[in-house]
């Protein structure tokens, strides 16, 4: 199947939230307990949330479908903060997250940002390292008096 990967629109924002949550559900029961992906999906963002951050300045970037439906998407941050990177489970392993990830250090470079950090989850770690992110360290945390994880990491850009 062939994607395209293009600017966020307003109608995307439901569909954001619903790969989200999906991704959460599906991908994260593979590293995660049943109750860190509960705490995890229920503090996740709804449509409104993306259409906020698109307005605050954002950058999202959506993978979409021959339907133009999307599939996957980033959020990056003006600072560099590369905030969200989700795939829904059907779209899984096939180079949407590598791809994401390279236009969005395109597009951080072309704003002047020297450098990208994130906090990655257990599933997105690899991703991340694939891209050139270093580990700087594991942080625990808790949702909702849930103890969960993930990792801090960053790639300069200089």
């Amino acid at each position: 199947m062939a994607y395209t990967v293009r600017q966020f629109t307003e109608v995307d924002a439901q569909a954001l939230a619903d790969i989200t949550l999906a991704a959460i559900r599906a991908v994260g029961a593979r590293h995660y307990s049943s109750e860190q992906v509960d705490a995890w999906a229920a503090r996740h963002p709804g449509p409104r949330r993306f259409l906020e951050r698109a307005r605050g300045g954002s950058h999202i970037l959506v993978a979409a479908d021959h339907d133009d439906l999307a599939v996957a998407y980033s959020l990056l941050e003006p600072d560099g903060h590369l905030d969200m990177l989700f795939c829904h489970p059907d779209h899984t392993r096939r180079g949407l997250a590598d791809d994401l990830l390279g236009f969005s250090e395109r597009h951080a470079r072309r704003e002047g940002i020297t450098r990208l950090y994130t906090e990655a989850s257990e599933l997105a770690r690899p991703v991340f390292e694939r891209a050139g992110y270093a580990l700087q360290h594991r942080r625990e945390f808790e949702i909702d008096g849930i103890a969960i994880h993930n990792y801090a990491m960053e790639k300069p850009l200089a």
